[in-house]
């Protein structure tokens, strides 16, 4: 007789029952199943975001960042979901509910209006005792007896031809360094050289109405004590300071200019290495810093739309940089006091430029004295003008020689419009 059970179902179990060891096996896992299987074995952990220098990271991530010392943190606890509830009561009252990582609800805050009818103080402003560049009247009538004398006549500030001045210039003597790169000195007198030609040049040019003293430019100490310093006698418009080595002035020179600068002079820095990062480049506008430390104050480039480059300017068809030796075109910086320029520096070397004179007739000056000596020319540089010197032709030179007139009448007439309302500062 057939047996009635599922054929499917005996063979089934006539294989457990053949297969002792793998019915074990089976069974044991069925019992590992239901005892592990609910069990957690690793807890996921979320990394925190990248905070450091990678893509999309908030720091720059720099290796010579300071490490900030371990600290013991506390643990975090879950970040509760906050309510805020209205109420009539004057101090807000907060309630937390049960966490929730997703919802985060705010119920508008009460906020106490102003009563309008609570009196109030009326305060008037104090009245100003300064200009909008921290100028006092003080500091204005100082500036404007030291400056008063350069330029003869009434004028806007601007420089214009139809003025006339009067002034005198040094050569900046200074400890270390060799700041007598650009002048030729005889008996202890400087007789040729970049100043002394570029005076020249504005005197002659301007038919004497700058009156520039040129043939009498001399060396001015600066490391001497300040009733001896002729900084603050002659009252110079500025002191030109050059050279082509490294340097550090000592403290009774910062001092010095320090006091010249704050009564309206100047120092032009000119560099006799074209170019910047030359051991004079870095030396200048490291101790010019020391002139004027103020933390708001920084070398800055002046803009084309600066008075020595406009209509403004002397020689207006000089619109831009001049390309000084070599092609050098570097931007001319400067630093500020109360908005205007107090040290202004040119790092193109137009001072070996002006070592080669020209003639009322813009060519190069080739008269000789009686020793057979070239009067404006230092012949080194003449006889070198195609080989290792480049640019110096008629052309450029007139240029630079523009240019140089319009810084040095900038320097004269820089501080006549605030001066000229100080008693009412």
């Amino acid at each position: 007789m057939a047996s009635s059970k599922n054929p499917t179902l005996q063979k089934l179990i006539d294989k457990f029952s053949n297969s002792r060891d793998f019915t074990i096996s089976f069974v044991l896992h069925v019992i590992l199943v239901a005892i592990f299987g609910t069990t957690v074995l690793f807890q996921a952990v979320q990394e925190p975001p990248d905070f450091e220098g990678e893509a999309g990271g908030f720091t720059s991530g720099d290796a010579s960042a300071t490490t900030p010392p371990p600290q013991d943190t506390p643990p975090v606890p879950t970040t509760p979901n906050i309510t805020v509830t209205p109420t009539s009561n004057p101090v807000n009252t907060i309630t937390t509910v049960a966490p929730s990582p997703v919802n985060f609800s705010m119920a508008p805050m009460i906020i106490t209006p102003v009563n309008p009818t609570t009196p109030t103080t009326e305060i008037s402003a104090p009245k100003p005792t300064a200009s909008a560049d921290g100028l006092t009247g003080a500091q204005a009538s100082a500036i404007k007896a030291f400056t008063g004398g350069w330029g003869k006549g009434s004028g806007s500030g601007t420089g214009t031809r139809n003025r006339e001045f009067e002034f005198t210039a040094y050569i900046g003597k200074y400890s270390g360094g060799n700041w007598n790169s650009t002048i030729q000195i005889a008996n202890n007198k400087i007789w040729n050289g970049s100043l002394p030609n570029l005076l020249d040049f504005m005197s002659t040019r301007s038919k004497n109405k700058v009156k520039t003293n040129y043939q009498n430019v001399e060396a001015i100490d600066l490391n001497v004590a300040e009733n001896q310093c002729k900084l603050f006698s002659v009252k110079p418009p500025f002191v030109f300071m050059t050279g082509t080595r490294d340097f550090k002035l000592s403290q009774l020179e910062v001092d010095n200019l320090q006091k010249y600068i704050r009564l309206g002079g100047a120092v032009w820095g000119d560099s006799s290495v074209p170019g910047r990062n030359s051991r004079f480049d870095i030396a200048f506008r490291r101790e010019m810093k020391r002139v004027i430390p103020d933390v708001d104050k920084d070398w800055e480039t002046l803009p084309l739309n600066h008075p020595i480059y406009t209509s403004q300017a002397y020689y207006p068809e000089i619109k831009e940089v001049p390309p000084g030796l070599n092609f050098y075109r570097e931007p001319i910086f400067a630093l500020k006091i109360y908005g205007e320029v107090a040290i202004i520096y040119t790092a193109n070397d137009y001072g070996d430029m002006w070592q080669i004179g020209l003639n009322e007739q813009g060519q190069i000056d080739t008269r000789r004295n009686e020793k057979n000596q070239y009067v404006a020319i230092n012949d080194v540089i003449f006889n070198n003008r195609a080989i290792y010197l480049r640019n110096i032709t008629p052309e450029s030179l007139n240029n630079t020689y523009k240019f140089g007139t319009n810084v040095v009448i900038h320097l004269l007439t820089r501080w006549e419009n605030k001066t000229r309302t100080a008693a009412s500062l």
